[in-house]
């Protein structure tokens, strides 16, 4: 059934398909170099265990070392076969949305309830979710069908008057959208665009913009929001919930109803669509959840409120890029073969802003465009965070054993028969987004998104495929959403040893997904997320290559296969074939060699600092000693910090402890480096000691920005005196204890 068009509930075949899927014409060729690859990890597996184990002439020395690389290379054989359950049926998918309106009615179509999450207005900057908010707003889609919810964690009356100021605009900007047939609607976007136009109209709402945008940014400034501000009686009351005391771990419940679709017009006469701030309450003795728990309080919210069956879940940065991604949704719900146990619709994030280079690798080209293709060919992708339109239905329970919530008024068969403004509504809305209200019901682990992982859309997305439900990937050539990246390294790396930890929360739960997964999904789906699921393990084999045959080689002791013998070819090969494949993938995603270059760069990055930090500090936590909590990446931008991001300059300024392993090794690295240059010119030991010095001066290559940043960059974004001098005394530590050893 699925390819085929649909006509009020039935199939033609004489007519084009609403949407297609086709296996890629390279599948073939890695299911066949799968089984060549795979031999060649036996071969090497077997010469690890012949010296481990065969060879009586082995030393403590050389027994250490080899299981050393054994366990390393144990791990990569694990990641690389996991890493093959997403290469042996990719599929790619098309949609034909011109084609919808002739078969569905706009009044036919179904109504969306959006979720945008913010927590802080600082590191958020509520202008940043406004932009994300109107763009989303102004869908080419039924107004009157669209409900967009705003979750604030952080509670910021600052954020409720951005929306309310927003609100006005959107009255202006929606029909100017429409007339203009506008692509850009985000306002911010638009107006920095090359696509507008210079007429009077065009002036106009630009200035309306600046002076949202001035109001907003100058009540941002002063902390709070001045008298001449409060233009009315009923806005002053809303303000007034703001006491003292009112903190943004320590309040009550706030919901504010800002726009209703079933009064509020915009300037042309259209109904607009609700616009509801939900700010949840908070307490210091209840936990929160985190984002799964914001978003368990609007789903519940949005349940008594509207309870659209599609929800789009949003980062408060991703602003829609493609007024009619919504149709391209139809397309897919409009198939009642798929729509049975079809749990929900991911695109892929993508970002405006990021440098020609991607010299942090911010795109992640493979986890969000590549992997999700093999995903969808096997039970559907993971859900990445943002971008993602969810059945409601599929968030409680299995698609034939359904959780029923514990109110009538929150199951997705509910229907909304009163006004959302009604004493009765809110005052139920109040009641659900209580911090105590979910204690001993389902939420979190039957229903709603799941709690336990600081990454709960991997959680939940993996206990929704173990439940039986599906996903589609939808990659459309035009960007259905674009969203700001980190642009200094610390805030990339904290990003990541945050996913680190809350993926081995699942890996090390009872959900495993390699025992758990594996009864319920498959091997090969339990592979791929298992993939994910032990990411941070690539800090080992990571650590292991950067460091021991550097010091090895530091003591003219030789770990690899000399350059004259077979074995030799073997490490080639392995190197070669994953590093070439790796990149063919790239390239054909759209990638360029620099960027690949980069992406493989920071791959070893991570594994040298977020990686290793995060697998400590989940292993700090699993005994109970306290760590950081949870901590938002900044949304803010610094124009010093700017300006050597575009420049294709690594910021690093910050004297964090993630930067000192990552300093150490291009320290031993260099100078193993030297020191084996000098033995090569003197002829010493050259077949020996060839393939450690290919891998080292490899490893020099991906460090040239550290060297930089140590030695000849003057800036604020260098690496700090401190860093470097500990990373140096560390070293030569290391140094005189390998020395003892070899």
């Amino acid at each position: 059934m699925e390819g085929r068009r649909l006509r009020g509930g039935f199939t033609t075949t004489d007519s084009p398909p609403l949407h297609t899927s086709e296996p890629l014409r390279r599948t073939a060729f890695n299911r066949l170099f799968a089984a060549v690859y795979f031999s060649a990890i036996l071969a090497l597996l077997y010469r690890h265990v012949q010296n481990l184990f065969l060879l009586s002439t082995t030393s403590l020395l050389s027994f250490s070392t080899t299981l050393s690389l054994f366990i390393s290379d144990l791990v990569l054989a694990f990641m690389w076969a996991s890493l093959q359950a997403l290469r042996m049926s990719p599929i790619r998918r098309k949609e034909f949305p011109q084609d919808l309106k002739q078969i569905i009615k706009d009044e036919d179509f179904v109504g969306l309830d959006v979720f945008i999450c913010t927590a802080d207005p600082y590191k958020e900057p509520p202008m940043n979710v406004v932009n994300t908010a109107l763009s989303l707003m102004a869908y080419d889609y039924p107004t009157d069908k669209i409900s967009i919810y705003v979750s604030d964690d952080g509670g910021s009356d600052l954020t409720l008057f951005a929306f309310m100021e927003a609100a006005e605009f959107a009255r202006h900007w929606l029909p100017f959208c429409r007339e203009h047939n506008v692509m850009e609607r985000s306002p911010q976007v638009y107006f920095e665009s090359n696509y507008h136009s210079s007429s009077p109209h065009f002036e106009k709402i630009k200035i309306m913009y600046e002076d949202m945008k001035m109001k907003v940014e100058h009540v941002m400034d002063e902390g709070k929001i001045a008298d001449e501000y409060i233009s009315d009686e009923q806005r002053r009351q809303v303000f007034n919930k703001w006491i003292k005391g009112f903190t943004r771990m320590n309040h009550p419940t706030v919901i504010q109803v800002i726009l209703d679709k079933k009064h509020d017009k915009d300037n042309s006469g259209r109904l607009m669509p609700n616009l509801i701030y939900v700010s949840r309450e908070k307490n210091n003795t209840s936990p929160h959840h985190f984002k799964a728990g914001a978003l368990n309080v609007l789903l519940r919210v949005s349940a008594v409120m509207t309870n659209a069956p599609i929800i789009l879940t949003q980062d408060c940065d991703m602003y829609s890029n493609d007024p009619q991604t919504l149709l391209r949704i139809l397309c897919y719900l409009s198939d009642p073969a798929i729509k049975s146990n079809l749990a929900f619709i991911q695109f892929p994030q993508r970002f405006h802003g990021l440098n020609k280079q991607d010299i942090y690798a911010c795109e992640y080209k493979h986890h969000f465009q590549v992997n999700p293709m093999g995903f969808d060919g096997l039970k559907g992708p993971s859900y990445i965070g943002s971008g993602c339109f969810f059945h409601r239905r599929a968030l409680f329970g299995g698609p034939s054993t359904p959780v029923p919530p514990e109110i009538p008024e929150l199951s997705p068969d509910h229907v909304v028969s009163k006004p959302i403004q009604s004493q009765e509504i809110l005052s139920l809305a109040h009641h659900v987004a209580g911090c105590n209200y979910a204690n001993q019901t389902n939420w979190g682990s039957k229903s709603g998104f799941r709690y336990g992982s600081l990454v709960e859309d991997y959680n939940t997305s993996y206990r929704l495929h173990c439940e039986g439900w599906k996903s589609l990937f939808c990659n459309p050539k035009r960007a259905a959403f674009l969203g700001d990246v980190p642009i200094t390294l610390f805030d990339v790396l904290s990003q990541n040893k945050r996913w680190c930890i809350g993926l081995f929360e699942v890996a090390f739960s009872k959900y495993n997904p390699l025992i758990f997964g594996s009864q319920y999904m498959g091997v090969l789906m339990s592979l791929a997320y298992s993939h994910y699921a032990f990411w941070p393990i690539w800090c080992i084999p990571v650590i292991f290559y950067s460091f021991l045959p550097q010091l090895a080689l530091l003591n003219q002791f030789s770990i690899f296969p000399k350059l004259s013998e077979p074995w030799f070819f073997l490490y080639v090969f392995l190197f070669l074939g994953a590093y070439g494949q790796d990149f063919v993938e790239f390239f054909l995603a759209g990638g360029t060699v620099r960027r690949w270059w980069n992406c493989q760069r920071m791959w070893m990055i991570r594994g040298l600092s977020c990686y290793l930090f995060g697998s400590v500090e989940y292993l700090l936590k699993s005994i109970g000693i306290s760590t950081h909590g949870f901590s938002l990446t900044s949304k803010a931008l610094d124009d010093e910090h700017s300006k050597r991001y575009g420049r294709g300059i690594f910021e690093f300024r910050v004297p964090s402890p993630l930067f000192v392993p990552l300093t150490m090794a291009a320290i031993i690295n260099l100078f193993s480096f030297l020191l084996g240059l000098t033995a090569f010119m003197r002829g010493n030991n050259m077949e020996g000691l060839g393939l450690q010095m290919i891998l080292i001066g490899f490893i020099v290559l991906n460090c040239l920005p550290v060297y930089g940043a140590i030695a000849l960059r003057n800036d604020a974004g260098k690496i700090p005196t401190q860093i470097t001098i500990i990373s140096t005394f560390v070293s030569v530590a290391f140094y005189y204890a390998s020395s003892l050893c070899f």
